[in-house]
């Protein structure tokens, strides 16, 4: 793919329904009830501390740090996020409450360029001494991805002079050199910061510094072990058995160089920030190397270790990956962060390489997952998503701990609800992607976008009411002509899309999942592409065991699910008639605008099963009768109270 170049979202308006409505939300509900959270002003809900850390570290407070060790990156996350939203809109009071936080920030930083208030208030004497297990270089990352965001949507430098002189402490410390550490971090993130902070700077240190993490990473001997006998065998984190975060070197993907890697393994969130990281790496740098890497692992994680909502990370233990096709529904954790960090990972193939499945998979994770992840009220959130819910069981069986059957108000370990946040506040960084020549679209999100072209400007408009309808209507508004090429994402869901060009239908030609069309384009120049959004049954490989014999339902990007408010207690007897028919409705209530499913299918008849013995010989299978079941977006449920919940069906 030709060299890339990012969309300024200062030219990007985004004028979907849908979407504008969760950016509103994000606006006008998410970041203040976000900001009470964090100053701990939130009634009942798990308490945070984070900004008092801050305080604490600059002198202005007086106590003692409260949280986990990361729990600045919360407070960067926020920030971040307020940035997009404030690319998208100016907001004066909010604007003023994110400067004073940047200068609490900037009083938090030491003199050296050191910034973490755990270490400053807590532990000083320990900086840098654990990077295996305690998130420095992880909290520096969402710092500085904060101060670049921040910059590019307001132009103030405050906050990226600040993670500039963290970024060059930390190039102080760490690297070949003899009296520098030559270790990396134990949670990445600082590698996809690091490359941004150098897209922002063209500061080549960054850059080498984010080279050398990625490259050091995995080498023997190994720096974990090194650190681990430095500091007379301590550990911090003694959850499953001492130091196991030292000696589970998959578990942080430092088990071996990253280009020897084969397989997703370890903590899902983990991997795919420092893929991310590394996929920007290898396409600045044309590291064929890095690239060859990065699809291996992708093409891994996404053909045998995805669930079908956008999901990674099947088991608890860890929020890590398991093996492949072991993707359980009811234990899945699945966590929020992991399909944002996901579809970042995903962005950064797009921009390497223009292949549709990438905007596939980040399309589902979107619409499904990270969808999930916030409440229709935006103040309640899953840090977890399974993929099928039994509120009686996770009551009392503690294999399902870690499942919630409703979303909280916050979490002592509070990384999804800012994450949701500053990923709906990009999202213009998703839809496009942009060469010297050609403009991709990803996504199809009603938006208006002005790029170079030629020796001027194109400006495409996007409308349509996708992911309800299947017609995606792309105008030019440029005055001037503008010879460019314009590239549709041919979703693979769709198994017949269509194309007219200034009315008149054209023939599509498929490559790696994009349609082409060169020419120089005029003002009201038009392609209306029509993606028919027939309901899909979805079947697992066979050797995902825990859906042999069941289907799923997709409709376009959106993963449908069966819930209790609509078709009753015990789901699991429940199954889809073979040849049925499906139907559309809207939805009701708090469903309003979104489109559900109905579909004949029986359940089990017996309403004295609770009388019957609980095994019986030889006698008749359970009666049967037909009855309507209906579908509802994933991204929908539990947002009507607590209930069971199921994506998998049986098929009769």
């Amino acid at each position: 793919m030709k060299k890339t170049s990012e969309i300024d979202l200062h030219h990007l308006q985004l004028t979907d329904p849908f979407w504008l409505g969760y950016q509103r939300l994000v606006r006008d509900v998410v970041l203040p009830y976000q900001w009470e959270a964090l100053n701990d002003r939130v009634a009942d809900a798990e308490p945070s501390h984070a900004i008092e850390n801050f305080r604490i570290a600059a002198g202005r407070s007086q106590g003692e740090f409260y949280g986990m060790v990361f729990q600045d990156s919360d407070v960067a996350k926020w920030l971040e996020a307020v940035a997009w939203m404030l690319c998208q809109q100016p907001d004066a009071q909010l604007e003023h409450t994110a400067d004073e936080t940047i200068e609490l920030i900037a009083a938090a930083q030491q003199p050296d360029g050191y910034l973490n208030t755990y270490f400053t208030v807590k532990a000083p004497e320990q900086r840098w001494t654990n990077l295996a297990e305690c998130h420095e270089l992880y909290c520096a990352g969402h710092m500085i991805e904060a101060g670049v965001a921040y910059y590019r949507a307001t132009g103030k430098t405050r906050l990226l002079k600040v993670v500039c002189s963290l970024a060059d402490h930390i190039n102080r410390v760490f690297g070949p050199g003899p009296q520098q550490l030559h270790g990396y971090p134990g949670h990445p993130e600082i590698e996809l910061a690091l490359m941004e902070l150098y897209d922002a700077t063209a500061n080549t240190r960054y850059l080498s510094l984010a080279r050398y993490f990625v490259e050091q990473r995995g080498t023997e001997p190994h720096f974990y072990d090194l650190e681990y006998e430095r500091r007379g065998r301590t550990s911090y984190w003694q959850n499953y058995g001492t130091a196991w975060m030292v000696k589970d070197k998959a578990y942080s993907q430092a088990h071996k160089p990253i280009a020897l890697q084969e397989t997703a393994v370890g903590h899902a969130v983990r991997f795919v920030y420092l893929l991310a990281g590394v996929a920007h790496l290898a396409r600045i740098g044309g590291d064929e190397e890095k690239r060859r890497a990065c699809r291996r692992l992708w093409d891994n994680m996404t053909r045998r270790q995805m669930y079908i909502t956008g999901a990674i990370g099947a088991q608890s233990h860890g929020e890590a990956f398991t093996s492949d096709y072991d993707l359980p529904n009811d234990t899945a954790y699945t966590e929020s962060c992991a399909s944002i960090g996901l579809m970042m990972f995903a962005r950064r193939m797009l921009q390497m390489e223009a292949d549709g499945q990438y905007a596939d998979v980040m399309e589902r994770a979107l619409y499904n997952t990270v969808l999930a992840g916030m409440a229709l009220d935006g103040k309640h959130f899953f840090y977890v998503n399974p993929l099928e819910v039994h509120p009686g069981a996770i009551k009392c069986n503690h294999i399902y701990d870690h499942v919630k059957p409703e979303r909280q108000q916050w979490f002592g370990c509070a990384c999804c609800p800012p994450n949701i946040a500053r990923l709906l506040g990009s999202l213009g960084n998703y839809i496009y992607t942009q060469t010297e020549d050609t403009l991709f679209v990803n996504l199809y999100i009603g938006s208006e976008v002005t790029v170079p072209a030629g020796n001027g400007f194109l400006t495409l408009r996007q409308t349509g009411n996708y992911p309800w309808d299947n017609t995606v209507d792309l105008t030019v508004t440029s005055q001037s002509p503008a010879e460019h090429t314009l590239a549709l994402r041919l979703p693979g869901w769709c198994p017949a899309p269509e194309a007219v060009l200034n009315g008149e239908p054209v023939e599509i030609r498929p490559r790696q999942g994009y349609a082409y069309f060169t020419r120089t384009w005029e003002e009201g120049d038009s392609i209306r592409l029509t993606l028919p959004m027939p309901v899909r049954r979805v079947r697992s490989n066979p050797l995902v065991r825990q859906n042999l014999g069941k289907v799923a339902l997709q409709r376009g990007p959106l993963v449908y699910c069966l819930e209790q408010a609509d078709n009753g207690a015990n789901l699991h007897q429940l199954r889809l008639a073979a040849g049925t028919d499906f139907s559309l409705a809207p939805g009701q209530g708090v469903l309003a605008g979104k489109i559900v499913i109905q579909a004949t299918g029986d359940s089990v008849q017996d309403t004295d099963a609770g009388q019957q013995p609980l095994y019986g010989y030889d006698g008749e299978p359970p009666r049967r009768r037909s009855r309507q079941l209906l579908f509802i977006p994933y991204f929908c449920w539990a947002n009507r109270g607590e209930g069971e919940m199921r994506i998998w069906i049986e098929e009769a």
